[in-house]
């Protein structure tokens, strides 16, 4: 094979659903050696066609080719003994089994008659592990792993095969800075092994550092495939929704009401400590810091889910206890957690009833739900937020994933909240629904909710915040306001470089 014959190349294909053209001609290919961005809003089709590229569809029209040999996928164990290996996002792991036995699950070594060679097993898994550099082996219990830690696992599937292609699908999502640096070398690995690389990612900062060339879907449809190097964040974005995005830091454009939230000196054991701010109605209040800097730990210690070790919260000017979910709720702060899929949703129900769960007590007569004040609540917020779905039956596990979190967002509103908390709001949406989210938080200031923003992503807190908490290791470093903040000052003060400034 030559430098330029692809490694894998998908031609013309077309899969549809009742009713959908979920993929209409649809090429594409990865070189050897590159690393080649999947793009595309939430329902684009990108899932799809990596479905068909993994044998869990089959097209109705086009062909793949292997190192220039067309084939049929029929199977994942089919297209993976041709090379093809898949990183989920969603992870597909046993819990209750070894790391190891997760890693080479359908292909253990075996010794003479069918037993499993364990010395074997266990020697190959940590020579991959120690490639990894992560902090378990291959005798650790799968369900005794963090997220994060998980996702390394499913990685490390990778280098189980003589892989042709690789394909990730949002790999770092679960991962600490630290683990993706380790990732992003494996992936550096696998490109001079030759081995093509397919990345799936909504992050554009991993986008521009990592690969060659991106490829866009729009609609089902292939819309154009870029240079990295020759392209930029705005030509990118133009190609997948059809229009540009404002981009623009935040400016506020109303009068913010009374403190409603004030948090004096909260501490919670070695998870953050003496932090003090406030929030505003109509403000926006964002949080930033690394990974471990205290900002998720602060949310779920408001909202009832960590009990605080020092420290005083106050609402409306009131000094109040917040033992657990409920009396957070009652007293009117409101979370839309982190992990919307884990968390924030029940994806087998529908999109009324995960809307209206936390109010079933309130909607009951008896044994019975009042339906049609459900379906009234749903419709209220699925015009308000501009939810898009055929109706309050449709299963919530089929939405995008913008979607999605507006169902969660709504589910909040609806009780009428003082304070919103919103942690994360845009992971692993598209860059589409990201800029929905972000004018939609920004309504909900303007409308005079006070809004808490918890965000891993730099341009994220810069454009919907009017002030920013900077935190590093537990504590707050600074408060700057969005006149002030600067992305150099904002970066000092979440490495500690700012230890000794005036801290909020």
């Amino acid at each position: 094979m030559t430098d330029k014959t692809p490694a894998l190349r998908l031609e013309g294909i077309v899969k549809t659903f009742p009713g959908v053209r979920a993929l209409d001609g649809v090429s594409f290919s990865v070189m050897p050696g590159e690393v080649h961005a999947l793009m595309g809003e939430n329902g684009a089709g990108k899932s799809t066609l990596m479905k068909v590229l993994g044998g869990i569809y089959q097209p109705e029209e086009g062909q793949i080719i292997v190192e220039e040999m067309p084939t049929v996928m029929t199977s994942p164990l089919q297209a993976k003994s041709k090379g093809i290996v898949f990183i989920h996002q969603e992870l597909s792991l046993a819990e209750e089994l070894t790391v190891a036995e997760n890693i080479y699950l359908g292909e253990l070594p075996r010794r003479s008659f069918g037993r499993v060679d364990w010395a074997k097993l266990y020697a190959q898994t940590d020579a991959i592990l120690e490639k990894l550099k992560v902090g378990f082996n291959a005798k650790t219990i799968v369900g005794d792993l963090s997220i994060a830690n998980q996702q390394m696992v499913e990685i490390a599937r990778a280098l189980t095969v003589d892989a042709k292609a690789v394909i990730f699908d949002e790999p770092t999502a679960s991962l600490t800075d630290a683990e993706k640096v380790v990732l992003f070398d494996v992936i550096s690995d696998l490109q001079s092994q030759g081995v093509g690389i397919i990345y799936i990612s909504h992050r554009m900062e991993e986008i521009f550092k990592i690969t060659d060339r991106i490829s866009v879907l729009r609609d089902g449809s292939y819309r154009g495939t870029l240079e990295t190097r020759a392209t930029n964040e705005e030509e990118v974005t133009q190609l997948m929704i059809g229009r540009a995005l404002d981009l623009s830091r935040n400016v506020s454009h109303h009068e913010m009401g009374d403190i409603a939230l004030e948090v004096r000196g909260l501490s919670c054991g070695d998870l953050f400590k003496d932090v003090s701010f406030e929030v505003r109605r109509g403000e926006v209040l964002g949080f930033y810091g690394l990974v471990g800097a205290g900002r998720t730990e602060i949310a779920e210690t408001l909202f009832g889910l960590r009990d605080p070790s020092a420290g005083t919260i106050l609402l409306d000017g009131e000094e109040v206890r917040i033992s657990s979910p409920a009396d957070a709720i009652g007293k009117g702060i409101s979370l839309v957690p982190e992990d919307r899929k884990g968390q924030g949703l029940v994806l087998g129900m529908n999109c009324r009833d995960n809307m209206t769960l936390p109010q079933v007590g309130n909607l009951s007569s008896g044994p019975f739900v009042a339906t049609g004040a459900e379906t009234d609540i749903f419709e209220k917020y699925k015009e308000k937020l501009d939810i898009r779905t055929p109706g309050w039956k449709q299963t919530v596990g089929n939405l995008s994933g913008g979607n999605q979190q507006k169902i969660v967002i709504g589910k909040w509103l609806s009780m009428h909240p003082k304070v919103l908390i919103v942690d994360e709001p845009t992971r692993g949406i598209d860059v589409g629904s990201k800029s929905e989210i972000h004018n939609l938080i920004r309504e909900l200031a303007a409308q005079g909710y006070a809004v808490i923003v918890v965000s891993s992503e730099m341009p994220e807190v810069l454009h919907v915040s009017d002030r920013i908490v900077a935190m590093f290791s537990g504590k707050v470093m600074r408060t700057f306001t969005s006149e002030e903040v600067t992305e150099e000052n904002l970066i000092q003060a979440i490495s500690g470089i700012a230890a000794t400034d005036k801290v909020a």
